[in-house]
């Protein structure tokens, strides 16, 4: 897959100015009253007033509890849920009974990795001997869920390296998928280097093997035109709150069929078929994996975000993002002191940029920004290894989405300018 979208209209100025105005909270001051600029969607996502309106309108006409209850309320409450879990469905090109809310992306991971550590899972479960392969840049989310697998089951985990660029280094790949290959995870798009991984080539080399494909797709779904069946990967997650949505809510999408071979990770109410004082059955997926009380108003307003998200274009607010991720690394360039970590080129990345400014913490060059009116991410971004394996700590992280101008992005380069000076170290 390349990342270019030469064939989608990037969002226009005057556009991205209509889109705008949906996010009262980008139109606030900071601090001494600077204009907010609002680079830090990697990490959360700012809510339009059309997903905000769609919230508040269920829990004020229609809220109840879901698939109970016999009276109106409860009727109107149970067909918001599931009409909203087909839109998210459609939205990634999966079928409704492969897609399963949960809390977040993260717990989507664990339930994989838990229930793929179960002998119950059968010839899906993990044993000694097998070999879990994940890379070395993902989030901690995909990585140390399946180092307890390992550690429950004996398997071994092993990883992609990287290239000084930020890009998979593939010249091992066949002696690192192999045989005894059970599960290969892998981010869409990292949320540090920015750089957009072969899903393609590896999902074909996984199959080879009989290996099950995961992909954590956090870093994509809110930015590509996504379709998980096209990619042909077994299961993915992603995030309400990365996509104009609410947090509390993620998704763990998979194939229908491997659900069906998978034994529930959370048990208790709405899970159950059938319940005696000496045993359980459970009803078949997405509601197997979907114990407790659900997150229903989040889930009507994720349903309200990618009808947001289909109406502005995927491809093209792809398209817009490549412009963006091009304007900011142009930027960078020309910054004395400033070091890009990943890729150096827009092609194949996200508009998620990660950068160290020589002898200045990031924190420190977070502060600056922030007193510019400008706010971005600094730390480890939850990717500790991937720091390590570029010489670093932390690093300060300016991410862009649809809502992002060109002006912002000229503001953000112009006040990193000055970190250097302000530290006294120009």
């Amino acid at each position: 897959m390349t990342l270019t979208y030469t064939g989608a209209q990037p969002l226009a100025a005057a556009e991205v100015e209509t889109i705008r105005a949906d996010f009262p909270i980008l139109h606030r001051t900071v601090g001494d009253g600077a204009q907010l600029a609002y680079l830090d969607s990697g990490a959360s996502s700012q809510r339009p007033k059309q997903v905000l309106q769609a919230e508040y309108d269920f829990a004020t006409t229609s809220y109840a509890a879901v698939h109970r209850g016999a009276h109106t309320l409860a009727g109107e409450a149970t067909d918001a849920f599931e009409d909203a879990r087909e839109a998210v469905a459609r939205f990634v090109g999966v079928p409704a009974q492969g897609l399963i809310w949960l809390r977040n992306a993260t717990e989507g991971l664990n339930v994989l990795a838990a229930a793929l550590s179960d002998p119950q899972a059968g010839r899906y479960a993990l044993q000694p001997g097998d070999e879990i392969l994940i890379t070395e840049l993902e989030h901690h989310a995909n990585l140390v869920p399946w180092q307890q697998a390992a550690a429950r089951t004996g398997a071994k985990l092993r990883w992609i390296p990287l290239t000084d660029d930020g890009r998979l280094d593939l010249a091992n790949i066949d002696e690192l998928i192999n045989r005894r290959t059970k599960v290969v995870a892998f981010a869409h798009a990292s949320n540090v280097l920015g750089t957009v991984l072969p899903v393609a080539e590896l999902v074909a080399k996984a199959k080879a093997v009989g290996a099950l494909t995961v992909l954590d797709a956090c870093q994509s779904v809110p930015h590509l035109p996504v379709n998980l069946t096209e990619l042909g990967v077994d299961a993915a997650v992603f995030s309400g709150h990365k996509m104009l949505g609410p947090t509390g809510i993620g998704c763990l999408a998979a194939r229908p069929e491997l659900l069906d071979a998978l034994p529930p990770v959370l048990t208790g109410g709405s899970m159950v078929e059938l319940v005696t004082m000496e045993t359980a059955t459970f009803r078949e997926a997405p509601q197997r994996f979907e114990a407790g009380t659900p997150p229903v108003a989040q889930a009507v307003a994720l349903h309200a975000a990618v009808n947001y998200l289909s109406g502005v274009g995927m491809d093209r607010i792809a398209a817009r993002e490549h412009q963006l991720a091009q304007l900011m690394l142009d930027g960078l360039a020309g910054v004395e002191g400033v070091r890009v970590i990943g890729p150096h080129t827009a092609e194949n990345r996200t508009a998620t940029v990660a950068f160290a400014v020589e002898g200045v913490h990031p924190h420190d060059v977070g502060q600056v920004l922030d007193a510019a009116g400008i706010a971005v991410r600094v730390g480890h971004h939850c990717a500790q290894p991937v720091h390590r394996r570029f010489g670093v700590n932390a690093s300060t992280r300016a991410s862009a989405y649809l809502y992002t101008t060109d002006a912002e992005v000229e503001r953000f380069v112009q006040a990193l300018g000055t970190v250097r000076g302000f530290f006294g170290r120009s």
